[in-house]
């Protein structure tokens, strides 16, 4: 007491004749205090050097290890009007299963024989370019008969020419000839007109002799008329010659350019062949997704478009699809500075939400209720909520997970690290400093292999 009070209560009231007096002024009290105070310092002490199993905690979810395993929307690719449901929320859905029956809102498909239609006009498409391949190789035949019939009236064009080169070699020679005739005629008549000027001959002889040098030089000049007309059909059968090439050319052109028209027409027509089918193939494909199926085995979540009549654009959410089978996984987050001591295949611990636990973060060999994991992702860039995202998956060598347990349910993560005695540990958290940096021990299998 510290005896501030002028009404000093000691002096005027005796505590010790008090129950509690004789037990606390008692020494054989302070004897047993003494010897508590004292096991408890040991104990302690004791407890100081235990080891502390140094851990990284962290909150998060329940998830799936693979992306194609978690909670999913289907979307129509197509915008449409819901017609008729099919399922309920909550149902169990094979692979392939129609979900729901949508039908078109576009007016450019409401027509219900838009498929017979465009398969006819692509098959009279198609008779088309049969039709034009046919006038294709109709034209090739004209082509080629025009190309011999050319080459036969080439051949018999040159043939009249050489006879008529011919014949003015043969024109020419009797030219000579007929020169050759008059050269003499004229010698006989002036020899003739010598003999009878000197009276040997008769003045009938010289006559005679001129006639006949008459008659040699109109064969001549007849002869020369000849040659003339033989080189005037040797110009012509060339000009003819000429005329047919250019005549049959100019056919032989025609058909060639009727037949390439022809092909365009044909390459067009089978354009338009392609783009019908195309088409064709778009609305097949099209009709096939007014009924909205299922893509794997799972449970209908949620409907998110409901009733009946109600329109949607494509891409559009419609209901909600959980799969049946998966593998389930934990994703927690960690603290920036915790992430250099986080590796790949490194052990947690687990507790579920729900599910009953008795955790000693320092002591998890005396933990309860808590399930082994191991790391398999670590992201590399921050979330949103300024932590790095860790993805856990079961440990084999454990005890399973809970069969029960649900994909977005919470979940309670400690990522084991190094072994240190308790007061190290105290003398850190007092501190502020972080665990210490750990690097997991590989056994010589696995350092031999990463070497």
């Amino acid at each position: 007491m510290l005896n501030i009070s002028n009404n000093q209560l000691h002096k005027s009231v005796d505590i010790t004749d008090s129950k509690s007096g004789r037990l606390v002024f008692n020494k054989d009290y302070y004897k047993y205090f003494n010897r508590f105070l004292g096991a408890f310092a040991i104990v302690g002490i004791i407890i100081l050097f235990l080891p502390w199993t140094q851990n990284i905690t962290g909150r998060g979810l329940v998830t799936t290890l693979t992306p194609d395993q978690r909670p999913q929307t289907i979307q129509s690719q197509i915008p449409g009007r819901i017609e008729q449901w099919f399922v309920r929320e909550g149902d169990y859905v094979n692979k392939g299963d129609t979900i729901l029956h949508i039908s078109e809102i576009k007016s450019e498909y409401f027509d219900p024989n838009l498929l017979g239609r465009t398969e006819q006009q692509r098959d009279a498409k198609a008779q088309s370019v049969r039709s034009y391949a046919s006038k294709v190789k109709a034209l090739d035949r004209q082509v080629g008969a025009l190309s011999q019939e050319r080459r036969l009236k080439l051949s018999q064009a040159e043939n009249k020419l050489m006879q008529s080169k011919l014949k003015v070699q043969s024109d020419s020679i009797d030219l000579e000839a007929a020169k050759t005739n008059k050269t003499i005629a004229q010698r006989q008549y002036d020899r003739t007109v010598t003999l009878e000027s000197e009276g040997f001959k008769a003045t009938r002889d010289v006559e005679d002799k001129r006639l006949k040098l008459q008659e040699t030089e109109a064969k001549l000049i007849a002869q020369e008329n000849k040659l003339l007309a033989s080189k005037n059909d040797v110009i012509n059968a060339q000009i003819e010659l000429s005329r047919i090439n250019a005549e049959y050319s100019d056919k032989i052109s025609k058909a060639q350019s009727d037949r390439f028209t022809a092909q365009s027409s044909q390459f067009d027509t089978e354009a338009q062949v392609s783009k019908l089918d195309n088409e064709y193939s778009n609305y097949e494909r099209r009709n096939e997704l007014m009924y909205v199926r299922a893509p794997y085995d799972g449970y209908i979540n949620k409907a998110i478009k409901s009733g009946i009549g109600q329109t949607f654009k494509e891409g559009e959410s419609l209901v909600g699809i959980m799969p049946a089978k998966v593998d389930l996984a934990v994703e927690t987050f960690v603290e920036p500075i915790d992430l250099p001591l986080l590796h790949i295949g490194e052990e947690v611990r687990v507790q579920f939400d729900g599910w009953p636990a008795i955790i000693f973060s320092g002591w998890p060999n005396v933990s309860y209720g808590t399930y082994g994991a191991k790391v398999v992702a670590i992201e590399n860039f921050i979330s949103d909520n300024g932590k790095f995202r860790v993805l856990l998956a079961p440990n084999s060598e454990d005890h399973p997970w809970p069969k029960d347990i649900r994909a977005g349910s919470g979940a309670f993560t400690m990522a084991l690290l190094d072994d240190v005695p308790i007061w190290f540990e105290l003398w850190r958290k007092l501190n502020g400093f972080p665990p210490n940096y750990y690097q997991p021990v590989l056994d010589e299998k696995a350092a031999n292999s990463k070497k």
